[in-house]
Protein backbone atom coordinates (compact mmCIF):
# COMPACT_ATOMS: atom_id res chain seq x y z
CA UNK A 1 0.00 0.00 0.00
CA UNK A 2 0.88 3.73 -0.79
CA UNK A 3 2.90 5.68 2.10
CA UNK A 4 0.71 8.50 3.10
CA UNK A 5 3.29 10.31 4.75
CA UNK A 6 6.01 10.16 1.32
CA UNK A 7 5.44 12.64 -1.76
CA UNK A 8 4.51 10.57 -4.74
CA UNK A 9 6.81 10.21 -7.83
CA UNK A 10 4.23 11.58 -10.28
CA UNK A 11 0.79 12.90 -9.11
CA UNK A 12 -1.77 13.78 -11.67
CA UNK A 13 -4.48 16.27 -10.36
CA UNK A 14 -7.88 17.24 -11.75
CA UNK A 15 -6.51 16.46 -15.53
CA UNK A 16 -8.63 17.02 -18.33
CA UNK A 17 -7.59 16.41 -22.13
CA UNK A 18 -9.74 17.37 -24.98
CA UNK A 19 -8.61 17.59 -28.44
CA UNK A 20 -10.32 19.56 -31.31
CA UNK A 21 -13.51 21.52 -30.44
CA UNK A 22 -17.11 21.68 -31.24
CA UNK A 23 -18.40 19.07 -33.21
CA UNK A 24 -15.03 17.44 -33.54
CA UNK A 25 -14.60 17.63 -29.58
CA UNK A 26 -13.17 14.55 -28.20
CA UNK A 27 -12.78 14.44 -24.35
CA UNK A 28 -9.64 11.86 -23.89
CA UNK A 29 -9.42 12.47 -20.28
CA UNK A 30 -11.98 13.56 -17.85
CA UNK A 31 -10.67 14.91 -14.10
CA UNK A 32 -8.16 12.14 -14.02
CA UNK A 33 -6.38 12.22 -10.57
CA UNK A 34 -3.91 9.40 -9.63
CA UNK A 35 -0.53 9.11 -7.55
CA UNK A 36 1.90 6.90 -8.52
CA UNK A 37 4.61 6.16 -6.08
CA UNK A 38 8.01 6.30 -5.74
CA UNK A 39 9.80 2.98 -6.81
CA UNK A 40 7.01 1.81 -7.99
CA UNK A 41 5.78 -0.92 -10.66
CA UNK A 42 2.67 1.11 -11.93
CA UNK A 43 0.57 0.15 -14.85
CA UNK A 44 -2.59 2.23 -17.03
CA UNK A 45 -4.66 -0.80 -18.22
CA UNK A 46 -7.62 -0.28 -20.42
CA UNK A 47 -9.07 -1.07 -24.05
CA UNK A 48 -7.77 1.16 -27.15
CA UNK A 49 -8.83 5.01 -27.13
CA UNK A 50 -9.70 4.92 -22.70
CA UNK A 51 -6.77 7.26 -22.19
CA UNK A 52 -3.79 5.66 -20.77
CA UNK A 53 -1.41 6.53 -23.49
CA UNK A 54 -2.70 10.50 -23.45
CA UNK A 55 -2.30 10.48 -19.49
CA UNK A 56 1.41 8.89 -20.82
CA UNK A 57 2.18 11.31 -23.05
CA UNK A 58 1.15 14.50 -20.34
CA UNK A 59 3.06 12.46 -17.82
CA UNK A 60 5.90 12.72 -20.81
CA UNK A 61 5.76 16.18 -21.37
CA UNK A 62 4.78 15.28 -24.91
CA UNK A 63 0.69 16.82 -25.12
CA UNK A 64 -0.88 19.80 -22.46
CA UNK A 65 -3.14 19.19 -20.22
CA UNK A 66 -6.14 20.99 -20.80
CA UNK A 67 -6.71 21.64 -17.40
CA UNK A 68 -5.26 20.08 -14.24
CA UNK A 69 -1.49 19.61 -12.83
CA UNK A 70 1.13 17.39 -13.37
CA UNK A 71 3.70 16.90 -10.38
CA UNK A 72 6.65 15.32 -10.25
CA UNK A 73 8.25 14.43 -6.08
CA UNK A 74 5.80 17.52 -5.70
CA UNK A 75 7.50 19.87 -8.00
CA UNK A 76 4.65 21.66 -10.90
CA UNK A 77 6.06 20.15 -14.23
CA UNK A 78 2.63 20.88 -16.07
CA UNK A 79 4.52 23.56 -18.24
CA UNK A 80 7.85 22.05 -18.38
CA UNK A 81 9.31 20.63 -22.01
CA UNK A 82 9.75 17.12 -21.98
CA UNK A 83 13.32 17.48 -22.51
CA UNK A 84 13.93 19.42 -19.09
CA UNK A 85 11.47 16.74 -17.51
CA UNK A 86 13.89 13.82 -15.43
CA UNK A 87 11.62 11.52 -17.01
CA UNK A 88 12.61 8.60 -20.34
CA UNK A 89 9.68 7.15 -22.55
CA UNK A 90 10.02 3.23 -23.90
CA UNK A 91 8.12 3.86 -27.54
CA UNK A 92 6.28 0.56 -28.55
CA UNK A 93 8.40 0.86 -31.77
CA UNK A 94 11.67 1.17 -30.03
CA UNK A 95 12.74 4.04 -31.78
CA UNK A 96 16.81 2.56 -31.95
CA UNK A 97 19.34 3.76 -34.68
CA UNK A 98 19.99 0.65 -37.06
CA UNK A 99 23.06 2.32 -38.27
CA UNK A 100 24.67 1.97 -34.99
CA UNK A 101 26.10 -0.68 -32.57
CA UNK A 102 24.36 -1.90 -29.50
CA UNK A 103 26.95 0.09 -27.42
CA UNK A 104 26.39 3.34 -29.60
CA UNK A 105 22.57 3.51 -29.12
CA UNK A 106 22.82 3.24 -25.62
CA UNK A 107 26.12 5.76 -25.57
CA UNK A 108 23.92 8.12 -27.89
CA UNK A 109 21.96 9.67 -25.01
CA UNK A 110 24.76 10.22 -22.55
CA UNK A 111 26.26 11.95 -25.24
CA UNK A 112 23.72 14.37 -25.96
CA UNK A 113 23.95 15.47 -22.32
CA UNK A 114 27.46 16.04 -22.88
CA UNK A 115 28.65 13.70 -20.21
CA UNK A 116 32.47 12.92 -19.37
CA UNK A 117 33.77 9.84 -21.41
CA UNK A 118 34.74 8.17 -18.85
CA UNK A 119 31.13 8.54 -16.79
CA UNK A 120 29.97 7.36 -20.05
CA UNK A 121 31.44 4.35 -20.69
CA UNK A 122 30.89 2.92 -17.21
CA UNK A 123 27.16 3.62 -17.81
CA UNK A 124 27.31 1.63 -20.79
CA UNK A 125 28.88 -1.15 -19.35
CA UNK A 126 27.07 -1.37 -16.57
CA UNK A 127 23.75 -1.12 -18.52
CA UNK A 128 24.63 -4.07 -20.70
CA UNK A 129 24.98 -5.80 -17.72
CA UNK A 130 21.61 -4.64 -16.11
CA UNK A 131 20.18 -6.26 -19.38
CA UNK A 132 22.32 -8.82 -20.02
CA UNK A 133 23.88 -7.76 -23.37
CA UNK A 134 27.50 -7.62 -22.80
CA UNK A 135 28.20 -9.87 -25.89
CA UNK A 136 26.08 -8.21 -28.14
CA UNK A 137 27.73 -4.53 -27.69
CA UNK A 138 29.10 -4.20 -31.08
CA UNK A 139 26.06 -5.83 -33.45
CA UNK A 140 23.82 -3.57 -35.27
CA UNK A 141 20.46 -3.12 -34.06
CA UNK A 142 19.19 -5.21 -37.34
CA UNK A 143 21.90 -7.80 -36.47
CA UNK A 144 19.64 -8.62 -33.02
CA UNK A 145 16.51 -10.19 -32.15
CA UNK A 146 13.19 -7.97 -31.07
CA UNK A 147 13.43 -9.45 -27.51
CA UNK A 148 17.55 -7.90 -27.48
CA UNK A 149 16.18 -4.73 -29.33
CA UNK A 150 13.51 -4.54 -26.50
CA UNK A 151 16.47 -4.89 -24.33
CA UNK A 152 18.78 -2.12 -25.63
CA UNK A 153 15.63 0.14 -25.81
CA UNK A 154 15.40 -0.13 -22.61
CA UNK A 155 18.97 0.57 -21.45
CA UNK A 156 19.15 3.68 -23.33
CA UNK A 157 16.12 4.83 -21.74
CA UNK A 158 17.61 3.75 -18.36
CA UNK A 159 21.68 4.85 -18.89
CA UNK A 160 20.37 9.10 -17.71
CA UNK A 161 19.29 7.70 -14.63
CA UNK A 162 15.63 9.46 -14.61
CA UNK A 163 13.28 9.13 -11.77
CA UNK A 164 10.52 8.18 -13.76
CA UNK A 165 10.36 5.71 -17.20
CA UNK A 166 7.25 5.41 -19.23
CA UNK A 167 6.57 2.56 -20.98
CA UNK A 168 4.23 2.68 -23.95
CA UNK A 169 3.05 -0.89 -24.70
CA UNK A 170 6.38 -2.02 -25.40
CA UNK A 171 5.57 -5.57 -25.43
CA UNK A 172 3.11 -5.79 -27.82
CA UNK A 173 5.11 -6.60 -31.18
CA UNK A 174 6.46 -9.52 -29.66
CA UNK A 175 5.61 -13.11 -29.78
CA UNK A 176 3.77 -14.51 -26.80
CA UNK A 177 7.01 -16.70 -25.37
CA UNK A 178 9.22 -13.63 -25.33
CA UNK A 179 6.30 -11.28 -23.88
CA UNK A 180 5.89 -13.52 -21.29
CA UNK A 181 9.72 -13.33 -20.77
CA UNK A 182 10.24 -9.84 -20.99
CA UNK A 183 6.93 -9.29 -18.47
CA UNK A 184 9.83 -11.43 -16.26
CA UNK A 185 12.47 -8.83 -16.96
CA UNK A 186 11.03 -5.92 -17.09
CA UNK A 187 10.14 -6.65 -13.16
CA UNK A 188 13.62 -7.37 -12.52
CA UNK A 189 15.08 -4.36 -13.94
CA UNK A 190 12.69 -2.46 -12.08
CA UNK A 191 13.06 -3.78 -8.75
CA UNK A 192 16.88 -3.57 -9.75
CA UNK A 193 17.17 0.28 -10.71
CA UNK A 194 14.47 1.48 -8.35
CA UNK A 195 13.06 3.63 -10.78
CA UNK A 196 9.46 3.90 -10.60
CA UNK A 197 7.88 2.43 -14.17
CA UNK A 198 4.56 3.73 -15.55
CA UNK A 199 3.40 1.19 -18.06
CA UNK A 200 0.65 1.05 -20.34
CA UNK A 201 -0.69 -1.65 -22.06
CA UNK A 202 -4.49 -3.10 -22.79
CA UNK A 203 -3.21 -6.91 -21.88
CA UNK A 204 -4.47 -7.84 -18.42
CA UNK A 205 -2.01 -10.57 -17.96
CA UNK A 206 1.14 -7.98 -18.29
CA UNK A 207 -0.89 -5.72 -15.91
CA UNK A 208 -1.44 -8.70 -12.99
CA UNK A 209 2.04 -10.12 -14.04
CA UNK A 210 4.34 -7.13 -13.22
CA UNK A 211 2.44 -4.19 -11.09
CA UNK A 212 2.73 -3.07 -7.75
CA UNK A 213 -1.01 -1.48 -8.48
CA UNK A 214 -2.98 -1.27 -11.67
CA UNK A 215 -4.82 1.72 -12.45
CA UNK A 216 -7.96 0.49 -14.92
CA UNK A 217 -9.28 2.81 -17.24
CA UNK A 218 -12.24 3.46 -19.64
CA UNK A 219 -13.49 6.29 -21.64
CA UNK A 220 -11.04 9.19 -19.80
CA UNK A 221 -11.50 8.24 -16.73
CA UNK A 222 -10.14 6.30 -14.11
CA UNK A 223 -12.72 3.07 -12.59
CA UNK A 224 -10.22 1.69 -9.83
CA UNK A 225 -6.98 1.57 -8.97
CA UNK A 226 -5.37 -1.15 -6.49
CA UNK A 227 -3.27 -4.22 -6.30
CA UNK A 228 -3.72 -6.71 -9.21
CA UNK A 229 -5.29 -8.92 -6.56
CA UNK A 230 -7.46 -6.68 -5.27
CA UNK A 231 -8.64 -5.80 -8.68
CA UNK A 232 -9.19 -8.90 -9.67
CA UNK A 233 -10.75 -10.62 -6.74
CA UNK A 234 -12.51 -7.36 -5.57
CA UNK A 235 -13.53 -5.50 -8.84
CA UNK A 236 -15.44 -2.38 -8.30
CA UNK A 237 -18.47 -2.69 -11.15
CA UNK A 238 -19.13 -4.52 -13.79
CA UNK A 239 -16.49 -3.02 -16.33
CA UNK A 240 -13.88 -3.87 -14.18
CA UNK A 241 -14.71 -7.40 -13.57
CA UNK A 242 -15.32 -7.68 -17.15
CA UNK A 243 -12.20 -6.19 -18.60
CA UNK A 244 -10.28 -8.23 -15.77
CA UNK A 245 -10.79 -12.09 -16.54
CA UNK A 246 -13.30 -13.59 -17.59
CA UNK A 247 -16.37 -12.86 -15.54
CA UNK A 248 -20.30 -14.78 -15.16
CA UNK A 249 -22.69 -11.84 -14.40
CA UNK A 250 -25.93 -12.73 -12.74
CA UNK A 251 -28.75 -9.83 -12.48
CA UNK A 252 -30.85 -10.31 -8.94
CA UNK A 253 -32.62 -8.24 -7.05
CA UNK A 254 -31.66 -8.12 -2.84
CA UNK A 255 -34.52 -9.53 -0.74
CA UNK A 256 -32.61 -9.69 2.44
CA UNK A 257 -29.95 -7.76 4.20
CA UNK A 258 -28.15 -8.73 6.83
CA UNK A 259 -25.03 -7.52 9.03
CA UNK A 260 -23.07 -9.84 6.84
CA UNK A 261 -24.59 -11.25 4.31
CA UNK A 262 -26.86 -9.75 1.38
CA UNK A 263 -29.97 -12.28 0.50
CA UNK A 264 -30.20 -12.06 -3.61
CA UNK A 265 -32.54 -13.84 -5.58
CA UNK A 266 -31.56 -14.89 -9.57
CA UNK A 267 -33.95 -14.25 -12.15
CA UNK A 268 -33.99 -17.66 -12.04
CA UNK A 269 -35.59 -18.06 -8.99
CA UNK A 270 -32.47 -19.49 -6.97
CA UNK A 271 -31.48 -17.62 -3.56
CA UNK A 272 -28.31 -16.82 -3.03
CA UNK A 273 -26.39 -15.69 0.43
CA UNK A 274 -23.03 -13.59 -0.11
CA UNK A 275 -21.01 -11.35 1.78
CA UNK A 276 -22.35 -7.54 2.08
CA UNK A 277 -18.46 -6.65 1.69
CA UNK A 278 -18.25 -2.73 1.03
CA UNK A 279 -21.10 -0.26 0.44
CA UNK A 280 -24.54 -1.29 -0.53
CA UNK A 281 -26.50 -0.32 -3.41
CA UNK A 282 -29.24 1.78 -2.44
CA UNK A 283 -31.63 0.28 -4.94
CA UNK A 284 -32.57 -3.45 -4.83
CA UNK A 285 -31.03 -4.67 -8.56
CA UNK A 286 -27.50 -5.54 -8.58
CA UNK A 287 -24.79 -7.90 -10.59
CA UNK A 288 -23.24 -10.72 -9.06
CA UNK A 289 -20.12 -11.57 -10.41
CA UNK A 290 -18.21 -15.06 -10.39
CA UNK A 291 -15.09 -15.62 -11.80
CA UNK A 292 -15.01 -19.44 -13.96
CA UNK A 293 -12.27 -20.79 -12.15
CA UNK A 294 -14.14 -20.51 -8.78
CA UNK A 295 -16.44 -22.73 -9.56
CA UNK A 296 -17.52 -26.53 -8.48
CA UNK A 297 -19.42 -28.25 -11.18
CA UNK A 298 -21.38 -31.57 -9.13
CA UNK A 299 -23.12 -34.40 -11.23
CA UNK A 300 -26.46 -33.96 -8.37
CA UNK A 301 -27.99 -30.84 -9.33
CA UNK A 302 -30.59 -31.05 -6.45
CA UNK A 303 -29.00 -28.56 -3.69
CA UNK A 304 -26.72 -27.28 -5.74
CA UNK A 305 -26.34 -22.90 -5.63
CA UNK A 306 -27.38 -23.63 -9.24
CA UNK A 307 -28.35 -25.78 -12.21
CA UNK A 308 -27.64 -26.27 -15.89
CA UNK A 309 -27.28 -28.42 -18.95
CA UNK A 310 -24.00 -28.41 -20.30
CA UNK A 311 -23.71 -27.09 -24.02
CA UNK A 312 -20.43 -28.00 -24.41
CA UNK A 313 -16.51 -28.42 -23.06
CA UNK A 314 -13.26 -27.63 -24.54
CA UNK A 315 -9.84 -28.80 -23.41
CA UNK A 316 -7.36 -26.34 -23.82
CA UNK A 317 -4.59 -28.27 -21.87
CA UNK A 318 -4.08 -26.86 -18.58
CA UNK A 319 -7.82 -26.51 -17.95
CA UNK A 320 -10.70 -27.42 -19.57
CA UNK A 321 -13.71 -24.90 -20.23
CA UNK A 322 -17.51 -26.05 -19.73
CA UNK A 323 -20.17 -23.64 -21.04
CA UNK A 324 -23.80 -24.32 -19.27
CA UNK A 325 -27.16 -23.15 -20.04
CA UNK A 326 -29.17 -22.20 -17.06
CA UNK A 327 -32.57 -22.21 -16.67
CA UNK A 328 -33.15 -18.89 -17.42
CA UNK A 329 -31.65 -19.73 -20.70
CA UNK A 330 -27.94 -17.40 -19.55
CA UNK A 331 -24.72 -18.70 -20.19
CA UNK A 332 -22.13 -19.68 -17.51
CA UNK A 333 -18.75 -20.44 -17.77
CA UNK A 334 -16.77 -22.80 -15.81
CA UNK A 335 -13.16 -23.31 -15.89
CA UNK A 336 -11.77 -26.89 -14.36
CA UNK A 337 -8.29 -27.42 -13.50
CA UNK A 338 -6.79 -30.82 -15.62
CA UNK A 339 -4.67 -33.32 -13.62
CA UNK A 340 -2.84 -35.94 -14.66
CA UNK A 341 -5.30 -38.80 -14.94
CA UNK A 342 -8.26 -37.11 -14.97
CA UNK A 343 -10.84 -38.23 -17.41
CA UNK A 344 -13.39 -35.44 -18.89
CA UNK A 345 -16.13 -35.94 -16.36
CA UNK A 346 -19.04 -34.50 -17.91
CA UNK A 347 -20.86 -34.70 -21.69
CA UNK A 348 -22.88 -32.42 -23.64
CA UNK A 349 -26.46 -32.33 -22.42
CA UNK A 350 -25.45 -33.60 -19.43
CA UNK A 351 -27.95 -32.05 -16.14
CA UNK A 352 -25.30 -30.62 -14.04
CA UNK A 353 -25.13 -28.24 -10.86
CA UNK A 354 -22.96 -25.40 -10.20
CA UNK A 355 -21.42 -25.22 -6.70
CA UNK A 356 -20.39 -21.64 -5.52
CA UNK A 357 -18.55 -20.65 -2.51
CA UNK A 358 -20.09 -17.31 -1.47
CA UNK A 359 -16.93 -15.96 -0.10
CA UNK A 360 -16.02 -16.07 -4.26
CA UNK A 361 -19.49 -14.01 -5.25
CA UNK A 362 -18.83 -10.07 -5.78
CA UNK A 363 -21.52 -7.72 -5.61
CA UNK A 364 -21.78 -5.04 -8.33
CA UNK A 365 -23.29 -1.92 -8.48
CA UNK A 366 -25.97 -2.41 -11.29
Amino acid sequence: MPDSNTVPAIQAEAIDKVFGNDADRVVALNRVTVAIEENEFFTLLGPSGCGKTTLLRLIAGFEQPTAGRILLQGEDITRLAPYDRPVNTVFQSYALFPHMTVEKNISFALEMLEKPADEIAATVDSMLKLVRMEALRDRKIDQISGGQQQRVALARALAPHPRVLLLDEPLSALDYKLRKDMQIELKRLQNETGITFVFVTHDQEEALTMSDRVAVMNEGNILQVGAPHEIYDHPSERFVADFIGDTNFLPADIVERGAGNVACRLESGEVLQVPAIGELPEHDRVTLAIRPEQIRLSDQPEGASLQGVLLDAVYIGTDTHYRIRLGNDDLFTVRVQNTRGRSQQYQSGDRIGILLDPVTVQLLRD
